[in-house]
């Protein structure tokens, strides 16, 4: 007997008692529909943290005031700002791995145009932040030279910012009052989106940081040429953990800081945060899978259960086959074809199952979800796998079963 006709002859058994054998499916339908939804919505969310790696700029380092100690008092980091446009020019002049070195000043003021208003960040930059931090614009044109070098009063407007004080109409050479000073607004931000903290980056405004010293947000009166913060861009390829290091010892050595003081300054490598939470979101996306698949595994029991349960009912049928020529072999055959065709039947309905439960918690929970095809190949594998190991003990009983004894069984 071919593997044809034992797949005839297991179909039609099937066939003969429907309500059971959809009954034996539904654990592999569950599961195989649970493990792909499961993926899914884990591979979604590496997605959003890869998206979120992208927007803050790749390969960027952030230097940030560190916290000093005044009287024996440790005071918080960024109490002082203790970071120069000067630091910025070194960092950018003597690491060779460094592509640019952004300096800026971060703070908040009231915008208003015409009779609207909106409360946002402004920020103080050079000409090389839009390239740290990998940030395009729609329209317009970048912050130049010669607006750093004259203070002059233009601004780059994100996304949300234009939406909040233009609504559809073209920012582009409207002008603003940023703390009832005058800017002329010279181009739109590309959207950048949120980062994995929640902090919506396309509601900021961006001018000359000379500007901003002079104009809009001061400057320390301590050093003119303070910053609060540093954006490095690192040349693609290089090693970010040997920048870091090369960034913190020419620190330590301009800041004239003794082995002994600890660091006036704080360096954070965005990539590497980021790069941890997708690590954790991959190990989430794991264990989900892991649950789901539980349910795989109580299918194949249900499998083997029901398998027993159609030997024991076929036993005489068995016999009689035996009696009139049938192996072991062709028995065993029969048995197992019979538990992998429910396995792959509840693993296809199972795939249609995943991928429209997929789509639904993707539309009503606004979850981004993303459908790989390995988890679906996996799925479906990991079916076949379960038919043929929980068929195989009732298949190889029912192969080794006395014909005689069979034939007497009542």
């Amino acid at each position: 007997m071919n593997i044809l006709q034992s797949a005839r002859i297991a179909l039609r058994a099937l066939r003969v008692n429907k309500l059971r054998s959809a009954l034996t499916m539904l654990g592999i339908i569950i599961g195989v529909g649970a493990v792909i939804a499961m993926v899914s919505v884990g591979s979604g969310a590496q997605a959003r943290v890869a998206e979120q790696i992208q927007s803050l700029g790749s390969n960027l380092i952030i230097v940030l005031s560190g916290s000093i100690t005044s009287s024996g008092i440790r005071l918080g980091q960024g109490s002082q700002l203790t970071i120069t446009e000067d630091d910025a020019a070194a960092i950018a002049r003597e690491i060779p791995t460094v592509q640019v070195a952004a300096p800026s000043n971060r703070g908040s003021a009231q915008v208003v145009y015409g009779n609207l208003n909106w409360a946002t960040g402004i920020q103080g930059v050079t000409v090389d932040y839009l390239e740290a931090r990998d940030w395009g614009l729609d329209a317009g044109r970048p912050i130049a030279p010669d607006d750093v070098d004259g203070a002059t009063k233009v601004a780059l407007i994100g996304q949300t910012t234009a939406l909040n004080l233009f609504g559809d109409a073209d920012p582009l050479g409207q002008t603003i009052r940023i703390k009832k000073v005058p800017f002329t607004v010279v181009g739109l931000l590309s959207r950048k989106g949120q980062t994995s903290w929640g902090q919506d980056q396309d509601d900021v405004i961006l001018i000359p940081l000379s500007t901003a010293k002079k104009k809009v947000l001061g400057a320390a009166q301590a050093n003119y040429r303070s910053v609060g913060s540093i954006s490095v861009k690192v040349r693609q390829g290089e090693d970010m953990t040997e920048a870091e290091s090369q960034i913190r010892a020419l620190l330590r050595q301009r800041h004239r800081l003794q082995p002994n003081q600890d660091d006036d300054f704080s360096l954070r490598n965005l990539s590497e945060v980021l790069q941890t939470q997708e690590e954790s979101t991959r190990v989430m996306t794991y264990l989900l899978a892991a649950i789901a698949s539980v349910s795989l595994l109580v299918g194949g029991i249900g499998i083997m259960n029901i398998m027993l349960v159609s030997v024991t009912e076929r036993t005489r049928e068995i016999g009689l086959r035996m009696a009139v020529g049938a192996r072991g072999r062709d028995i065993l055959l029969q048995f197992l074809v019979e538990a992998i065709t429910l396995s792959l039947i509840g693993g296809v309905i199972g795939i249609a199952l995943g991928l429209a439960g997929s789509r639904t918690i993707s539309y009503f929970a606004e979850w981004r979800t993303l459908v790989a095809p390995e988890a679906i190949a996996l799925a479906f594998g990991f079916a076949a796998a379960i038919g043929i190991f929980f068929g195989f003990y009732p298949a190889r009983k029912a192969a080794r079963l006395d014909p005689i004894e069979a034939l007497r069984y009542e």
